[in-house]
């Protein structure tokens, strides 16, 4: 429920039990201690897994280096949609180190948004990377505005590919058959999209939203499209962004994780409840 210890102290202290914060600060240290080996069973799972789709949100931490602010850390978030995975784990920063270590031994396919520190990853042989339709479709949302007529017709065109997805879903996990529609179905309405961003970039300026819509699309294009090849992977990572979505809660609750090791340890407990949630495990 995303509470701070403070909150939870006072909590019961109105029901007549006293216990410091200090006290389930370090309950809690010593509980991760003990369920450590457990997260890195449910990590090298994880890594076991052929689909993985990856994102990453800030968290603010209390730092030693930063007296009187706090340090900008991140959540790496990565999830397997078909087992209903979740592994957090917790970065100073947002680098590309950050996923290249979390990484290393994985093989398979692997889908991301369009920042820039996954790119690395379209060097390396044993992974296959995806993109998210999502994100090129919010670009075009946001064109509206600049260019109605431009943004709306894009849009169309991409509610066709979610409309598709919508039959997809009731073949009920026969990948087999959720690529031979998509390729019968999605690749036509994916080349009359591409023939529109290629026609239409030439016919907008580079600067303005639609220009930026169509330039980020085209530029991710071939792993947009990566996603009718495997009837495993999704045409999004709308997914991950709901396993993501709860930390949002936390921050205005809690404001700050107090040290770097205490956000860590908050990352291996959201893995297992994201996990649970996933799977409807109380």
């Amino acid at each position: 429920d995303h509470l701070p210890w403070y909150r939870e102290s006072q909590m019961i202290k109105r029901q007549g039990v006293t216990i410091p914060e200090s006290t389930m600060v370090g309950w809690c240290k010593a509980a991760c201690n003990l369920i450590e080996p457990l997260y890195d069973l449910h990590k090298a799972w994880l890594l076991s897994c052929r689909y993985i789709q990856a994102d990453e949100t800030p968290i603010r931490v209390q730092s030693r280096d930063v007296p009187g602010a706090t340090h900008k850390g991140y959540f790496w978030v990565y999830f397997d949609p078909l087992t209903g995975t979740v592994v957090f784990e917790y970065r100073h920063g947002r680098g590309q180190e950050g996923p290249m270590e979390f990484l290393k031994d994985f093989k398979g396919s692997l889908q991301t948004d369009g920042y820039a520190a996954y790119n690395i990853f379209g060097h390396d042989k044993e992974i296959t990377l995806l993109a998210c339709m999502a994100h090129a479709r919010r670009k075009f949302d946001e064109a509206k505005n600049n260019d109605k007529e431009r943004a709306g017709q894009m849009l169309s065109l991409i509610q066709k590919l979610y409309t598709i997805e919508r039959d997809a879903k009731t073949l009920d996990h026969d990948f087999d058959a959720i690529r031979d529609l998509r390729q019968k179905e999605s690749l036509p309405v994916l080349l009359e999209i591409e023939a529109w961003l290629k026609k239409n970039l030439l016919e907008t300026l580079p600067k303005s939203a639609i220009g930026g819509a169509i330039a980020y699309t085209l530029n991710l294009w071939p792993r947009l499209i990566r996603y009718i090849e495997d009837g495993r992977c999704q045409i999004d990572n709308n997914l991950i962004e709901n396993s993501i979505r709860p930390i949002a809660i936390g921050r205005k609750n809690y404001l700050f994780a107090g040290s770097h090791e205490a956000a860590q340890r908050a990352a291996m407990i959201y893995s297992f409840v994201g996990t649970c949630k996933q799977l409807q495990i109380d």
